[in-house]
C-alpha cells in the first residue's frame, strides 16, 4: 500500500480532509502536510520535496483549480505533477508519464470523481519498456542536466 503525503491550499482544506478519510478508510497511510499556507507553492513544495526525496510513494495536492499546485510542484526536482480531471488523465498520468504526484481543483472537480481519480491514480502503475520510457527518460535526463 502506497504511503501518500497530501496538502492543500485553505480554499481546497474541506476537499482535503474527505480525502484524507476515504483513503483511511481503504488503509492508505496517509499524512498530512498543511493547509493553512495562503501561498499555494509553500504546501505544493514541501508534499513535491517529500516524494521526490522518496519519504512517500505518492503525493496529493488541492487548490482551487488544480494548476497552482501543479506548477509549483514541478518545480521540485524528481516530482511529476499531473493535473487530473478525468479518468483517462488519472491513468496515463501513472501509466504513461511515471506522475508521482496528483494534482485536483476543489473547485472544479466534485468530491465522488475525485475520490475515483484518486483510486485511479494510486492503483495504477507506469509500465517501464513501454512507449512512453524514451518520453519518461528524456524528461529525467533534462531535469538532471540543468
Amino acid at each position: 500500500m502506497h504511503s501518500i503525503a497530501i496538502g492543500c491550499d485553505p480554499n481546497a482544506a474541506e476537499a482535503k480532509k474527505e480525502i484524507m478519510e476515504y483513503l483511511a478508510r481503504k488503509g492508505y497511510p496517509v499524512t498530512d502536510m498543511g493547509s493553512d499556507d495562503t501561498i499555494y507553492a509553500n504546501v505544493a513544495i514541501k508534499v513535491a520535496t517529500a516524494v521526490a526525496n522518496n519519504e512517500y510513494d505518492r503525493g496529493i495536492l488541492i487548490c482551487g483549480t488544480g494548476i497552482g499546485v501543479s506548477i509549483a510542484a514541478n518545480k521540485v526536482k524528481g516530482a511529476r505533477a499531473a493535473l487530473i480531471t478525468d479518468v483517462y488523465s488519472a491513468e496515463r498520468a501513472r501509466k504513461s508519464n511515471n506522475a508521482n504526484i496528483a494534482c485536483f481543483g476543489a473547485f472544479t472537480v466534485g468530491m465522488k470523481l475525485m475520490e475515483k481519480l484518486v483510486d485511479i491514480f494510486l492503483t495504477s502503475e507506469f509500465e517501464p519498456g513501454s512507449p512512453s520510457q524514451p518520453k519518461v527518460d528524456r524528461i529525467c535526463e533534462y531535469e538532471n542536466d540543468h
